[in-house]
């Protein structure tokens, strides 16, 4: 046997043993369980031979004939709890082998090259990450159904196979090229060797099914009678995890490296070039949801084609970062997109999905929840936000009194006039934050409680109630139904935003809305950063640390600068929303 080998068999007998021992841990409890009937059927057996007098023994029988009721009574209420329990289940978007035939191909072959059973069925994931679900729970089979048929072969109609789903991160799909993806997803696919074993399989059901009991017992909305058993139930699975959770985590390490082994005879070099190519997909991925499609989530719009969007950010990057040069070469060879029958709707699919996850929107489209295209961004997210916050701003000064303005026509910035109407000019706000009795506080906390009954308006709209969501080219169950009330969004990206923040982001707005209106600028997309003004067909960059002057320290000179050397007319009025 090769040195390869023999760790790889090391690596898997060190698995199996932590299986056992969290097998010992639930034949323990078990065990607790049934003692006192067992010491109950001992007297009773011993009562009915007469090899016990009475008195005495007859109050010891009765004692343990009711301490072995209530145990196991107790006992009962945990095993229902935990067989009644839903463990979690990743969102994804499904894939059936009609969606994905090339893509179902190279997974199975790669499953015979490492000779391991192939996954049950792909899913894809908004997410930069690639793993092994198990999936053979009854709660999980209600959106799987439409998977069966996998990559075994399986028929419709049969229950789900034991092998667990491959969970591809969607931006891969579309960065890496068919080669990198199959090196990349060598060693996930090698984990199906170790998890088709019988004791690795029973200890992960085992735990998962702690974990969920735990889960459930601090869901809300319980009532009293269901509270009850669900908290007792609760209280002894975190008990046992606490016993078990070291063996559970050196057994998925042990797990891991036996498949990391065995996958070593399989595209290993490419493998380590292909990680580099991981790393940047997640840098591309995160700037991408944070910096553009956050802006357009706020606005009621998701961009339908967010893994496309990574391809021309990460170009982007290669672009500006010498770091990257290179990476942009590769876009020539044969992308792993091309693996699907129709990526444009598993993009949508995906793109949907992220909304959802990372934002909190509806399941369905509606009249304030609509999909965009990258050509229409610039048009229907950038202008639209910047109006939408520039409108904002002017109706938080008019709740706090600041009804005088500079009136069209006035002689320059920030110059008052005595008795003008309240037109929405950026020397109105300007004239505001520089005056001595200006409360920049007071506006940053108008401006914050704007956009929480904005947000909470939006939340309770019409066509936030969703439906059904289109999963891939296959018409299949909400991914989020597994997750139960769970309020969305699940990982949102961004902590909430400070009153300064906002008050500069909506100062920004402004100067951008003017600036569009008067100087002949443009809004524009870039990929990195998101939302960007356009001047002569450049991108402006410098606007943040004047607005930062003004709003911090009440210092217009910076922005006024910049607005004479843009050609911006601070006196005007904008068009808002």
């Amino acid at each position: 046997m090769s040195a390869t080998g023999s760790v790889e068999e090391l690596g898997a007998l060190s698995a199996r043993a932590r299986a056992l021992a969290l097998l010992r841990v639930r034949s323990r409890a078990t065990a607790v369980a049934i003692l006192p009937a067992a010491a109950a059927v001992v007297l009773l057996v011993a009562q009915a031979q007469g090899r016990l007098g009475g008195g005495v023994w007859d109050t010891v029988l009765r004692a343990v004939t009711a301490c072995a009721v209530v145990v196991l009574l107790l006992a009962a209420t945990v095993t229902v709890a935990v067989a009644r329990a839903r463990p979690a289940v990743s969102p994804t978007v499904a894939l059936t082998e009609e969606a994905a035939p090339d893509l179902y191909r190279l997974v199975r072959d790669l499953a015979d090259r490492l000779d391991v059973p192939a996954p049950s069925a792909i899913a894809l994931t908004p997410d930069c990450d690639s793993w092994l679900e198990d999936r053979t729970h009854p709660a999980a089979r209600t959106g799987a159904t439409d998977l069966a048929r996998g990559l075994t072969g399986g028929r419709r109609g049969r229950r789900v196979p034991a092998a667990p789903v491959l969970v591809i991160g969607s931006p891969f799909l579309w960065w890496m090229r068919v080669a990198e993806l199959r090196a990349v997803l060598a060693p996930v696919v090698a984990g199906t060797g170790p998890s088709a074993h019988p004791d690795i399989a029973a200890a992960r059901r085992f735990v998962r099914g702690l974990d969920a009991v735990v889960a459930d017992a601090s869901a809300p909305g319980q009532g009293f009678l269901r509270r009850v058993p669900s908290v007792f139930a609760g209280s002894v699975a975190r008990i046992l995890l606490r016993g078990c959770r070291g063996h559970a985590a050196e057994m998925e390490r042990c797990v891991a490296a036996a498949a990391s082994v065995r996958a070593q005879g399989v595209d290993y070099g490419l493998r380590i070039v292909a990680q580099e190519q991981v790393g940047l997909a997640y840098a591309g991925w995160d700037r991408l949801l944070t910096r553009v499609a956050l802006p357009a989530w706020r606005m009621g719009r998701w961009p339908s084609r967010l893994d496309a969007g990574v391809v021309s950010a990460l170009t982007e990057l290669s672009r500006r970062d010498r770091l990257a040069e290179g990476f942009a070469s590769r876009l020539g060879e044969r992308p792993a997109c091309d693996l699907l029958e129709e990526p444009g709707a598993a993009d949508e699919a995906a793109s949907l999905l992220a909304a959802r996850l990372f934002h909190g929107g509806p399941a369905e489209t509606g009249p304030g929840w609509s999909p965009v295209d990258w050509q229409q961004y610039p048009e229907e997210v950038v202008d639209r936000k910047w109006r939408t916050e520039a409108a904002r701003l002017h109706r938080v000064l008019d709740a706090m009194g600041v009804a005088t303005s500079v009136s069209v026509g006035a002689t320059g910035p920030g110059t008052p006039a005595a008795d003008g109407p309240a037109v929405p000019t950026l020397a109105r706000v300007i004239g505001h934050l520089t005056a001595p009795g200006g409360n920049s506080e007071e506006l940053a906390a108008g401006i914050g409680a704007a956009v929480a009954r904005d947000e909470a308006g939006a939340a309770t709209g019409p066509g936030t109630d969703g439906g059904k969501a289109e999963a891939g080219a296959t018409p299949a169950a909400d991914p989020l139904d597994a997750w139960g009330p769970v309020p969305l969004p699940l990982f949102p990206l961004q902590p909430p935003r400070t009153g300064t923040e906002l008050l500069a982001d909506h100062v920004v707005a402004m100067v951008c809305c003017a600036a569009v209106d008067t100087a002949g600028a443009a809004p524009g997309l870039d990929w990195l950063d998101g939302p960007a003004l356009l001047v002569d067909g450049g991108r402006r960059t410098d606007l943040g640390g004047p607005v930062l002057s003004l709003v911090e320290d009440g210092d217009a000179e910076p922005l006024r600068s910049w607005l004479s050397t843009v050609g911006v007319r601070a006196d005007k009025p904008v068009r808002l929303v």
